[in-house]
């Protein structure tokens, strides 16, 4: 079947970049092309599933440490010029600490569940999201159907025609969400409102569910109202600086993170009956390296093929996860440096999905 294409020659300048297959640039898989992740997953190093407890609780402990400094310095100030840093810096651990609370949710941070549920649940307290209802979406969803359509919900596509039925301001959101400066606005609706707190349980887990929605609940409005019993009126500027600004520079960062993961010109969505677990978890994800000290913050998220084979991979492993899979399937695997320009390329060239053909449309070319 032929991979991802795009209807304009932003692809060409685009996949020149990117470390890509036969397959990709020539339409044509070959008869050895698997199916599953077994023949992947055999070829991970063994002490790649080896987890230690001290260092996860140390990236934990740091990430909870550096957050709440942040937090002291924003309650300390109205100085429009440390309240900048000073955010930036607290939207940074939220994200730091929720890919944390994502491995923990995983099981891939510690051997003890106990541990793991504790960890994950105050970790994800800052950025606002239910474990229980996240891995309903997100470990079974998300990573059971990766790019399948109808079923993955994360930044799934449109078609010409999805996108024609729109009204004047579903269009207007679907420019905004899907342009360069609307993941945030994306993920805080489709991600976080949608499926996060409007969704509905379903019976088998909703008690479980909701107990991590209310404990969210109270994270949020009992840090509102020892504020405000703190600081009277004032404590509501306070807690819109400290739980707020953060959540909101959160949801613009990890908005960006899953789309440069599941969205480029050469990474295609499947229809349900073309889809496999190898299109999904190996084709379907890209391994990005990023600067030095980068991964001190997102703990080597942007690694993130690895995780999708193998979600029992501790976040620490999986730079050596990746180099593994990348050597053995070199034609498959999507590697490179993390790119602002490439960013920018993908948000302009998909907009609309073919699903039939795997072609990304722009707005004029769809038309």
């Amino acid at each position: 079947m032929p991979a991802a294409t795009v209807s304009d020659d932003t692809s060409t300048r685009h996949t020149s970049t990117r470390r890509t297959s036969t397959r990709h640039r020539h339409g044509v898989e070959t008869p050895t092309t698997p199916t599953g992740l077994k023949p992947v997953l055999a070829v991970i190093p063994e002490h790649c599933y080896e987890r230690s407890t001290i260092r996860g609780l140390g990236l934990f402990l740091r990430d909870v440490i550096i957050f709440a400094l942040a937090t002291w310095g924003l309650l300390s100030t109205n100085n429009p010029l440390l309240l900048v840093p000073l955010w930036l810096l607290s939207g940074v651990m939220v994200a730091g600490l929720f890919v944390i609370g994502h491995d923990a949710a995983h099981s891939a941070l510690f051997d003890s569940k106990r541990l793991n549920a504790v960890v994950a649940r105050v970790s994800m307290l800052p950025s606002l999201h239910a474990v229980e209802v996240w891995v309903f979406g997100h470990n079974r969803v998300h990573h059971g159907h990766t790019l399948r359509q109808g079923m993955d919900f994360v930044w799934h596509p449109l078609t010409v025609e999805q996108y024609e039925e729109l009204g004047r301001f579903g269009r207007l959101r679907h420019k905004l969400e899907w342009g360069p400066f609307g993941a945030g606005a994306y993920y805080l609706r489709e991600v976080w409102w949608n499926k996060m707190v409007r969704f509905t349980p379903p019976p088998r887990w909703r008690r479980r569910m909701r107990l991590d929605q209310a404990l969210v609940a109270g994270y949020a409005l009992g840090t509102l109202a020892l504020l405000v019993a703190v600081d009277g009126t004032g404590g509501i500027w306070q807690w819109v600086k400290v739980v707020v600004i953060p959540f909101l520079l959160f949801c613009q960062a990890i908005g960006w993170v899953v789309h440069v993961h599941h969205i480029a010109p050469d990474i295609r969505w499947w229809p349900r009956r073309e889809w496999n677990r190898f299109r999904g978890q190996v084709e379907g994800t890209t391994i990005l390296w990023g600067p030095p000290g980068w991964d001190f913050f997102v703990h080597w998220i942007m690694v993130h093929l690895p995780h999708h084979v193998d979600m029992q991979i501790p976040c620490y492993r999986l730079p050596e996860a990746a180099r593994a899979i990348a050597d053995a399937y070199p034609d498959e695997v999507v590697e490179q440096p993390i790119s602002v320009r490439d960013y920018l390329r993908s948000t302009k060239a998909c907009k609309l999905h073919d699903f039939e053909t795997g072609t990304w449309h722009t707005y004029p070319t769809a038309r």
